[in-house]
């Protein structure tokens, strides 16, 4: 796996569970669709901050189990300090690459949101992740596409001038910014049978939009990164402001604006 460019401060961590906010239906009909039930067991390889494990905890019930695999140490301490406040007593949270780790081939879901576009190697990860499935198990990803898919009518230039930046600033570190639209390839490769795909977009407009906060937040974890390669300099942008200079922006023509294309796909082994 390559070095997450978000980092991993405590404003990076607060900025992922604002992302989770606005994942949360997408990656809900995800779990839907597969049908994950009460009493289930699940494993979210690069689980982060824990949003998508305790979303599956709600989901499996106390009967059920949630295994949380991630390699920063600071992220999982946030996830267990996160579900023991609310009170998910079904959740292991562990430390290790989850690429590099096999599991006991006793789970029914193994799923990972916003990983695969991080990896160097994402069949790798498709595989480890099966390991951990029972026969009948389903493997599934929640991905986003980093190719310039935002969008706003009327035309706003500041929204789309930011969503360039942040794309391309992703795009200089990771190598599978596709990763999203190319899981059929990538679960043929690992030995996978042919996923059930679906993608939504985030839409939104008006002064109360959470893509404002969400897209202003991105592009400050993304910052440091963007200035090394000569993107942008600190100086050009108020950082501090860019949230509200967006709504200011969008709200003025009364724009509807369109976030990244989000991915889904799941198969059974």
């Amino acid at each position: 796996m390559q070095n997450y460019v978000l980092g991993h401060s405590n404003r990076e961590l607060r900025r992922l569970m604002l992302q989770a906010n606005n994942l949360r239906p997408i990656t809900t009909r995800l779990l839907r669709e597969i049908g994950l039930a009460r009493g289930m067991r699940v494993v979210d390889v690069g689980c982060g901050a824990g949003d998508v494990a305790m979303l599956a905890a709600e989901m499996v019930g106390p009967t059920g189990a949630v295994l949380g695999i991630d390699r920063n140490a600071a992220a999982i301490a946030t996830a267990r300090e996160r579900a023991r406040a609310a009170g998910h007593i079904n959740i292991e949270f562990v430390e290790g690459d989850a690429s590099e780790m096999t599991g006991s081939r006793n789970f029914d879901l193994a799923i990972g949101r916003y990983v695969l576009v991080h990896q160097s190697d994402p069949i790798a990860l498709i595989r480890a992740a099966t390991t951990h499935l029972r026969p009948g198990g389903a493997v599934a990803f929640h991905e986003v596409l980093l190719l310039g898919t935002w969008w706003s009518f009327p035309l706003v230039p500041l929204w789309e001038d930011t969503s360039d930046l942040i794309n391309r600033t992703f795009r200089s570190v990771v190598t599978c910014p596709d990763a999203g639209a190319r899981m059929v390839e990538h679960f043929y490769n690992a030995g996978v049978e042919l996923p059930r795909l679906f993608s939504e977009t985030p839409v939104g407009g008006g002064p109360d939009s959470p893509l404002y906060a969400w897209a202003a937040e991105t592009f400050r974890s993304l910052l440091p990164r963007a200035e090394e390669i000569g993107l942008v300099s600190r100086d050009e942008i108020d950082i501090d402001r860019l949230e509200d200079h967006l709504r200011q922006a969008v709200t003025a023509v009364h724009s509807q604006i369109g976030f990244a294309h989000q991915h889904c796909g799941w198969a059974r082994i």
